[in-house]
């Protein structure tokens, strides 16, 4: 594989685990932020508020039903956005959309501190759908695994795998198998981690804990930032694997 760096790194920087670590961490934080204090929504994907809109629907409750569109409309927005806006963001401004995107969540995470507990929870609910799907969306391999940095089951499902495998593959020497099994259960454990700690300080802090998650979102701006100005510059061009 062509080296992707002056560091003779094989991979883009917006590839690397520890940026997917990072983000599923803030992912699992977000996910506790909006169950416990923004409408009992999971965000960070819409499985669950696709089957409690059917439930709505099917007990003939309409109203709250079409309440659930609202969460699954900023998802698909989401996600037709990332679509489109990527190449023109960066023929203009030469850094990477990855990049704009993690600006994006800082911003996004510093005006919903500034949310007040009284108002309306689809204005936080909307919001992180919107980043939520677009992260997804843009974030797909992890330095050559296929990965998910806003929710587990994925990760829960390649787990169960990997011991499948493993249990294949006893009397064998080949143990190709083990270094993906090991990066989805480490991505479960962070995502674990961050909605640990994301309960924890929404009990203390309330709505302003959203801005803890600034703090990993900030580092991960400056290091991507750097990389488009530096160490990558001559690479922006260049598709992260998935894409």
């Amino acid at each position: 594989m062509k080296d992707a760096t002056k560091n003779n790194h094989p991979y883009l920087l917006c590839e690397r685990n520890w940026v997917y670590f990072l983000l599923i961490t803030v992912a699992g934080f977000w996910g506790a932020f909006t169950y416990l204090l923004r409408g009992n929504v999971f965000c960070n994907a819409q499985t669950g508020n696709v089957v409690l809109m059917g439930m709505a629907f099917g007990s003939g409750n309409w109203r709250n039903g079409c309440y659930y569109l609202v969460p699954i409309s900023a998802y698909i927005l989401g996600a037709f956005v990332s679509e489109l806006v990527p190449n023109p963001l960066k023929r203009r401004f030469s850094v990477r959309w990855d990049t704009m995107l993690i600006a994006i969540e800082c911003l996004a995470a510093l005006i919903l501190g500034f949310v007040p507990e009284t108002a309306p929870v689809q204005i936080s609910q909307v919001i992180i759908n919107f980043v939520a799907s677009m992260q997804y969306n843009t974030f797909r391999q992890a330095e050559g695994i296929p990965m998910a940095t806003t929710f587990a089951t994925n990760h829960i499902r390649q787990i169960g795998i990997g011991l499948a495998k493993e249990l294949h593959h006893r009397h064998h020497k080949e143990k190709a198998h083990r270094k993906k099994l090991l990066r989805h259960f480490e991505m479960l454990l962070f995502f674990s981690a961050g909605a640990i700690m994301g309960t924890v300080i929404c009990h203390l802090w309330l709505g302003k804990a959203i801005w803890v998650t600034l703090l990993p979102l900030g580092l991960l701006f400056i290091a991507l930032l750097h990389a488009d100005l530096t160490t990558e510059k001559a690479l922006v061009e260049q598709k992260p694997a998935g894409h």
